[in-house]
């Protein structure tokens, strides 16, 4: 008897374990999401508070490692993994998604975004629900989530005031097609290289200038190797968050919300840090003993005007640009 009694007691033990260890616990999935941010950004911070939230929401039945700083691959490279499904959720610049579905990059062109307050419409709008739904059908990837990037600004080694004082010189830029358009317009010559690169290029002489908002040039610390910031929001860039379709597959109706529900409160975290920091940030940099030039905008306009003239150097249509320019306005 006491040997059934000590029997019984096992089992009940063991019943009352699974009760208190939930079964999801034993059945959790994770998830690889890679970016090419420092850990010390909103984009990061931004990543981790959609994993934390995520979790929460599905009773730890899904987990996110989240892998900054390009410890899966540099920009090129997340997005093939995300398509190989050997990385499940990417942050990738608009911009990079010009060999996938080229018209979503229309929002990172020079001078099309007046302000914030288009950014924030535009990603209301029906344009972007429409864009980011031939995005999937294309690539059977989903975005959900946009970021506020913030206006690129041109740094170097010296004073820049009009168009003709970038003539020739070496800039760095992004190795995707959009960012060429307008150091070519003014005459430079833009040189891509890695993200991770940049300092050292600077620091070496290797390019003269580089190109990036006022938030980025502060945790990349490239005011350590140059000496002027020149404001010329020549663009306005936006991070997307996309989940690869493999994953997307597994995945209930209801996970995805969920999912989309975390991904878009870590992109509006980040969206309102960014702003903030970038409307700050030209005091900061003046106290650091840099140089930070206010210039007139309008040649630097025009210089890149006649791009948009021609429709074959269009990766949109020009009735897509039209609703985009379009969108906040009266007309």
């Amino acid at each position: 008897m006491n040997k059934i009694t000590i029997l019984k007691k096992i089992i009940t033990g063991s019943l009352m374990a699974l009760a208190i260890s939930p079964m999801t616990a034993l059945s959790s999935e994770t998830l690889k999401w890679g970016h090419v941010y420092e850990s010390t950004t909103p984009y990061h911070q931004s990543a981790l508070l959609a994993s934390k939230n995520f979790e929460k929401y599905t009773n730890g039945r899904y987990k996110i490692n989240v892998y900054p700083s390009s410890s899966l691959g540099k920009e090129a490279a997340l997005g093939e993994s995300l398509s190989l499904g050997t990385v499940d959720i990417i942050n990738t610049s608009v911009s990079f998604l010009k060999n996938s579905y080229a018209p979503l990059t229309i929002s990172d062109h020079p001078f099309v975004l007046r302000d914030f307050t288009h950014w924030q419409n535009y990603i209301k709008s029906d344009l972007f629900k429409e864009l980011s739904g031939e995005y999937s059908k294309v690539t059977g990837n989903e975005i959900m989530g946009m970021t506020y990037y913030g206006e690129r600004h041109v740094t170097s080694n010296f004073a820049i005031s009009k168009p003709s004082d970038m003539k020739n010189i070496k800039i760095r830029v992004p190795n995707a097609p959009t960012y060429l358009i307008f150091p070519r317009a003014v005459g430079a010559n833009p040189t891509p290289l890695a993200f991770s690169e940049v300092y050292l290029a600077l620091q070496q002489g290797v390019v003269d200038a580089q190109e990036n908002p006022l938030p980025t040039i502060k945790f990349k610390k490239f005011y350590e190797v140059q000496s002027h910031i020149t404001l010329t929001g020549h663009m306005t860039n936006s991070i997307v968050t996309i989940v690869a379709g493999s994953r997307l597959n597994g995945m209930s109706n209801s996970d995805k919300k969920l999912l989309t529900k975390a991904i878009k409160e870590g992109a509006t975290m980040a969206t309102a840090e960014i702003r903030k920091q970038e409307i700050n940030l030209s005091e900061w940099f003046r106290k650091q003993g840099v140089t930070v030039n206010i210039i007139d905008r309008k040649p630097f306009i025009k210089a890149v005007s006649p791009y948009y003239k021609n429709a074959k150097n269009l990766p949109f249509s020009t009735k897509t640009y039209a609703r985009f320019m379009k969108i906040g306005t009266n007309r």
